[in-house]
């Protein structure tokens, strides 16, 4: 059996398949970023899945495309608490870019792939092999159009007294927005950036608003100033977007990327069935 992960900061896909290729089982748990979370948590959060601690002792090899592995350190805590766990299994660990590159690309096409989630980040693919010219640093500095660039926003639009006085009213509802609720979940509790990301349902929602409409807008041109434009031929190859947030702001991000004169492709909310598809296929050339 082998078992496809595709993990983001929020949330984990799981799909198991056979030596065949047949699903033996689908599952999700929260999500497995080990740069944000200790190995505890992480541990207890697989553990806890009653298909995948069941069928452990039958993985051969585990296929995991995360967030938060962009340095060895992580690369390792995700192997050490795998190995606790998954005693009899190989293990091919990658970023998450991967898997949205691997969800979304036609083999040997050329592409620049988005990830718009609860961070974001910007990947050329040569039609071979995958690159990058921004290293990431994470969502305290980077993250443009990201859910957590946007939850930031709106809280900093919130306590500003910038958000118009019925948006204010609306968001007061929906949200705790108490000081020391905020302060709690920003630098005591684990995943602030999944924290931060909750609150960009709010901007979704009434995106039509002219205010949000703004906001979100200065995200994407920002998002496409400093990550896409950063490649030579962006206006020549074909743009694909990955992502819960991408999903929802189709319409803007294609009207922004007509802006810039972008080739605005696919949008892909889950990459889990494009990598699932990548790897049967795998499975069926060897």
């Amino acid at each position: 059996m082998i078992l496809i992960v595709e993990s983001g900061s929020t949330k984990t896909d799981w799909l198991a398949l056979d030596n065949q290729g047949n699903e033996v089982f689908s599952t999700q748990t929260l999500g497995l970023n080990p740069q944000m979370l200790s190995n505890e948590i992480l541990n207890e959060r697989i553990k806890n899945n009653f298909d995948i601690y069941n069928n452990r002792d039958n993985v051969r090899k585990i296929y995991f495309y995360s967030a938060g592995l962009g340095v060895n350190s992580t690369k390792e805590r995700i192997l050490k608490v795998f190995k606790s766990i998954f005693k009899n299994s190989d293990y091919d660990v990658k970023e998450d870019t991967y898997a949205a590159v691997y969800s979304v690309v036609d083999k040997g096409v050329p592409a620049i792939v988005n990830i718009l989630g609860t961070g974001s980040n910007c990947s050329y693919f040569d039609g071979k092999e995958i690159s990058q010219k921004v290293h990431s640093l994470g969502y305290v500095l980077m993250d443009y159009a990201s859910g957590s660039y946007y939850g930031k926003y709106l809280i900093r639009a919130y306590y500003f007294n910038k958000m118009p006085k019925k948006l204010r009213e609306e968001f007061a509802e929906k949200f705790d927005l108490s000081a020391n609720t905020i302060k709690e979940k920003l630098y005591r509790k684990e995943n602030p950036n999944t924290y931060l990301a909750s609150f960009a349902k709010f901007i979704i929602n009434n995106k039509s608003d002219s205010y949000f409409k703004d906001i979100i807008e200065k995200g994407l041109r920002r998002f496409i100033d400093y990550q896409i434009m950063q490649y030579d031929n962006y206006k020549s190859v074909d743009i694909h977007y990955v992502g819960s947030i991408a999903y929802h702001l189709k319409e803007e991000i294609t009207k922004v990327g007509n802006e810039y004169g972008l080739k605005t492709s696919k949008f892909v909310k889950k990459p889990i069935e494009g990598l699932v598809k990548y790897h049967k296929n795998l499975l069926i050339s060897d």
